[in-house]
């Protein structure tokens, strides 16, 4: 008879596979800031890789509060988000589009993590996990307001020239 899955088993699961993730983040941010071509934005991806080491010791420290050894399992999601990043490097690369392209796939990046986080934190609560809670909030807290700036530089990046695409433009 198989035992019974419970709301521990889907936060270690869940922990595994963020672990993976954070892992990949690391790398395909030193991977985005050598890609980047504004300043600002391969400053925010270096920051955002040494930000990103530190969360996957913060993980590591949340493996230990519940017991468990720290083992990444592989996240599908992640890999696909990275796919798409390659692809979109190679296909953009040297263009005026490239640092937006980068930022979108960045973004996709911390869309994830956040759920996750923001998901583990609420089991943590749920499962009396205290003192991993405070961890887990921080690197939300993070993940959150690296989004908020890469959405700032987006804004702030000029493209091309300062005209509209065809299609986006006002008939006269």
């Amino acid at each position: 008879m198989a035992t019974e899955k419970t709301l521990a088993d889907a936060f270690h699961e869940t922990l595994k596979d963020v672990y993976y993730a954070e892992k990949q983040s690391v790398k395909a941010l030193k991977k985005s800031a050598k890609a980047a071509e504004a300043q600002e934005l391969k400053d925010a991806f270096t920051k955002h890789g040494e930000e990103s080491a530190e969360q996957v010791e913060r993980l590591v420290q949340v493996f230990e509060i519940i017991g468990k050894t720290p083992r990444a399992k592989t996240c599908e999601a992640m890999q696909g988000i990275t796919s798409e990043m390659e692809e979109d490097l190679e296909d953009f690369a040297g263009t005026d589009a490239a640092d937006q392209v980068l930022i979108g796939c960045a973004q996709a990046v911390e869309h994830y993590e956040i759920a996750r986080y923001g998901l583990l934190k609420t089991w943590a609560e749920k499962l009396g996990y205290t003192d991993a809670v405070p961890l887990l909030e921080q690197t939300l807290e993070e993940e959150k307001a690296t989004d908020a700036l890469l959405s700032e530089i987006a804004d702030g990046l000029s493209y091309g020239d300062t005209e509209k695409p065809a299609a986006k433009r006002k008939s006269a």
